[in-house]
């Protein structure tokens, strides 16, 4: 510090006194001169893009400290590679202070990319796991109510970001809002946001608070650290959970946090998650209005041709007397024809009454009884003559039949009958003949088959039947175990028991082969 100059001597003490201007800049001197251009590997954190002035402002850290580092507008434009929030990079500049506010920080004018910050895996394996969970799946996403009755939102009860919400729910549509107040940063931020979404889930409506129509999970801008409590999982499973529309208001509107994948909706800034909430109430009454409007003018259009088609169809219509006329001069002939009618009914009535009446006459009656009488006596008269006729044809059909069962005719039949049963027998003694001759033919034909399919036929060739211990053929190596008991057969029905091994087969005394069937061969 051989550039500062002293400005008086203090009576008390022989150190010399500097100004605090002198101070700051006599170690901004000492930094530049001793870290004139170096190269810094870091992560970028606190990245939001060049400021309106055109510079960028951000930290390089890793994971004991942090250094502060700009970007000067004539630097930025000119650089290959941009810096990225989370991006590890090798930057290179020179140190230098910021007297303004005691702080030293690393001027840069080129940037190179050496990778993902710790934060940023972490970060991104955690994405990959809960996407593969179907946490951040488009198809479980639930449509927000268009008008709500009750917001719910999930922040610090002290922030600029309730304030901000409230103002801008006022302004479009007020309504009930109830506040569930977390830490939004810090090691318990992620726990308590978590329980706030569950405990307005957990809301069923019927007590003294209500249950919130949608959710609004917010929180200002800040670094990846600051916004890391909405990358936790409990956060994330909570919102994924969550039977209530939630919307996410994370940060500005470049931050992203696990919590926006997850959530129904999100907003770039708390603000906007007000606006997506709920519409402009003036909107809705203009549009209501508009509506009404419209309603009035079609009803009164509507009307309009009613009455016009109405009228069209009164001119159609005849007058009341030309409508009348014909019925009226229909009714008067029928009228007349209804007299003459009865007349003539009348009259045909009458001669039909009196023709019945002749007819039922006392003459004409006994002329009837004594027609009845006189054929009940012919059937008197006639009746035995009839009886004694069909007596006699019986009894000759009795006496054919008794000249059919005598002992003549039933001698004759049995003569008939034993011929007949030679003949049958004759028949039946030649066709078992012929099918007894046909089924040995068949049988030998079989047998001859048989033989020239069987495995003896193969055994005679010179091959061997190996079975197991449970009689049961064995076809390939691979079925046979070490220590298992084997049985060879060989022609002639020779068996031989041997015991397998690695590579040999160890013999043993066999015991007497069973005599089989020949329905046993296989």
């Amino acid at each position: 510090m051989t550039d500062a100059r002293p400005v008086a001597d203090s009576p008390r003490s022989n150190v010399a006194e500097y100004s605090v201007s002198e101070i700051s800049f006599a170690l901004k001197r000492t930094v530049e001169d001793a870290f004139e251009r170096v190269r810094i590997r870091g992560e970028i954190s606190g990245y939001r893009g060049p400021h309106s002035s055109g510079h960028a402002y951000f930290t390089l850290k890793d994971d004991k400290a942090r250094i502060d580092a700009v970007i000067w507008r004539g630097a930025f434009s000119k650089l290959s590679f941009l810096p990225e929030e989370g991006l590890e990079v090798i930057a290179t500049g020179k140190l230098t202070t910021y007297p303004g506010s005691s702080k030293y920080q690393i001027v840069i004018d080129n940037i190179e990319p050496a990778g993902a910050g710790a934060l940023m895996a972490l970060l991104e394996e955690r994405r990959k796991k809960l996407a593969a969970e179907g946490l951040f799946d488009p198809a479980r996403k639930q449509p927000l109510p268009f008008l709500p009755r009750v917001i719910g939102v999930v922040t610090s009860p002290t922030g600029a970001v309730i304030r901000d919400i409230m103002h801008r729910i006022n302004d479009r549509y007020p309504l009930h809002v109830l506040v569930w107040p977390v830490r939004v940063q810090g090691e318990t931020s992620a726990a308590e946001v978590a329980n706030a979404v569950r405990g307005f889930n957990a809301l069923d409506g019927t007590g003294a608070i209500p249950r919130p129509d949608v959710l609004i999970v917010a929180r200002g801008g800040g670094s990846l650290e600051d916004l890391w409590g909405f990358n936790e999982e409990v956060v994330v499973r909570a919102a994924a959970e969550s039977m209530i529309p939630l919307i996410s208001a994370v940060g500005h509107e470049t931050d992203w946090t696990l919590i926006d994948h997850a959530a129904d909706v999100r907003a770039p800034t708390p603000t906007g998650a007000a606006e997506i909430a709920v519409p402009v109430r003036a909107e809705l009454e203009a549009q209501l209005a508009q509506l009404g409007a419209r309603l009035q003018a079609g009803i009164g259009r509507l009307g309009e041709r009613k009455r016009e088609s109405l009228r069209a169809a009164s001119r159609g219509l005849p007058a009341p007397d030309g409508l009348l006329a014909m019925p009226r001069q229909s009714f008067d002939a029928l009228e007349r024809r209804l007299g003459q009618g009865l007349g003539t009914n009348v009259t045909a009535k009458r001669s039909a009454y009196a023709l019945a009446a002749g007819r039922l006459s006392p003459n004409r009656l006994s002329g009837l009884l004594d027609r009845d009488r006189r054929t009940l006596d012919r059937f008197d008269r006639d009746l035995p003559r009839a009886l004694r006729d069909v007596a006699g044809r019986k009894g000759e059909t009795l006496k054919a039949i008794a000249m059919r069962l005598s002992v003549a005719g039933i001698e004759r039949q049995h003569r008939q009958g034993e011929e007949k049963l030679k003949t049958l027998s004759t028949r039946l003694a030649r066709a078992i003949d012929l099918q007894v001759s046909d089924a040995q033919n068949r049988l030998e034909q079989k047998a001859r088959l048989l033989k020239s399919l069987s495995y003896e036929a193969v055994l005679e060739r010179g091959f061997a039947l190996v079975r197991d211990e449970k009689g049961q053929p064995v076809k390939h190596a691979a079925q046979v175990k070490k220590g298992e008991a084997l049985s060879i057969e060989f022609a002639g029905r020779e068996r031989v028991n041997v015991v397998a091994t690695d590579g040999t087969a160890k013999a043993k005394p066999a015991k007497p082969a069973k005599p089989q069937r020949q329905g046993d061969l296989f």
